[in-house]
């Protein structure tokens, strides 16, 4: 991949307007790819990697791609994990994203007991105080940014995840890099 890979926090909608959204890829791109991901979701893990190894390389440079969080509740600690990634990315936008990619790497160590421990850990490693990160779970101002979240992607139809929209076309839970590619390469012809 040439150049480097931006991040930024760009503001969200609704009552929280000015709220950050964490983003990769080139902001303000006219190709928007809006990512509605569960942290405790394996097909998410999976859509993650597919990030980091085949869509940025490749679209990084072109497409803005805006992360969203839709915690389902069928996931014990998935909302908790959204809370604990919007602490670490109120931080640094690189840290809320390494700690996203962590967290869906971990699904299979991770669960109701060792939670806590793991966010600690993660905390530790990358210099963040571990007491203010496992505190930052009872924040309601970083709650009210999940709910935001799920709430827009309710409003917008999502109810599995990953659901990924590449300028307003769906692609939901299951799709291959090859069909969210051929989304990518239209929208992007289209915007030419």
């Amino acid at each position: 991949m040439t150049g480097r890979l931006v991040m930024s926090l760009v503001a969200t909608t609704a009552s929280f307007a000015a709220q950050p959204a964490l983003t990769e890829g080139r902001a303000g791109s006219p190709v928007h790819v809006l990512i509605y991901e569960d942290l405790q979701c394996s097909d998410c893990a999976a859509f993650r990697r597919m990030m980091d190894e085949k869509i940025l390389p490749r679209y990084a440079e072109k497409v803005e791609f805006v992360h969203r969080d839709f915690p389902l509740a069928k996931h014990r600690w998935a909302r908790r994990a959204a809370i604990a990634a919007r602490f670490f990315a109120g931080r640094k936008p690189e840290l809320g994203l390494e700690y996203r990619r962590y967290t869906m790497a971990g699904i299979l160590d991770t669960d109701e007991g060792n939670f806590e421990d793991r966010l600690a850990r993660f905390a530790r490693e990358h210099g963040v105080n571990p007491q203010e990160a496992v505190a930052a779970l009872k924040d309601e101002r970083l709650a009210a940014l999940v709910e935001q979240d799920y709430q827009d992607g309710v409003a917008r139809g999502v109810a599995k995840t990953p659901t990924v929209f590449v300028n307003g076309t769906p692609f939901i839970e299951h799709f291959s890099f090859e069909e969210i590619a051929k989304g990518i390469d239209q929208a992007l012809a289209e915007t030419q």
